[in-house]
């Protein structure tokens, strides 16, 4: 497939495709910018998260990183509302 604007002197873009032949257009296009659905969240988990700040060594220190940072970004999607910092309580908890 071949994006070519129309007033573009030269295609844009190209996409191959390993879908049947029957797929329609409008499928092949969905499944082509897809990616850019995709680009915002990755940034958000990188930069705003920190999925890019992890400096260990191992396997299992990057699965551990990696598991929080998606943590946090559920919860962050789930409750977008929520303010970025949370108020710590000023005195000792009481349990009754």
């Amino acid at each position: 497939m071949i994006e070519w604007l129309e007033d573009a002197e030269a295609p844009t873009d190209y996409w191959l495709s390993s879908l049947p032949d029957g797929t329609p257009l409008t499928d092949l296009v969905r499944v082509a910018k897809v990616r850019w659905r995709i680009e915002p969240k990755y940034r958000e988990l990188k930069h705003g998260l920190g999925l890019d700040h992890f400096e260990g060594h191992s396997w299992p220190g990057w699965h551990h990183h990696a598991t929080l940072v998606t943590a946090a970004h559920a919860f962050a999607t789930r409750h977008p509302h929520r303010p970025a910092r949370l108020p710590i309580p000023s005195g000792p908890h009481q349990t009754a």
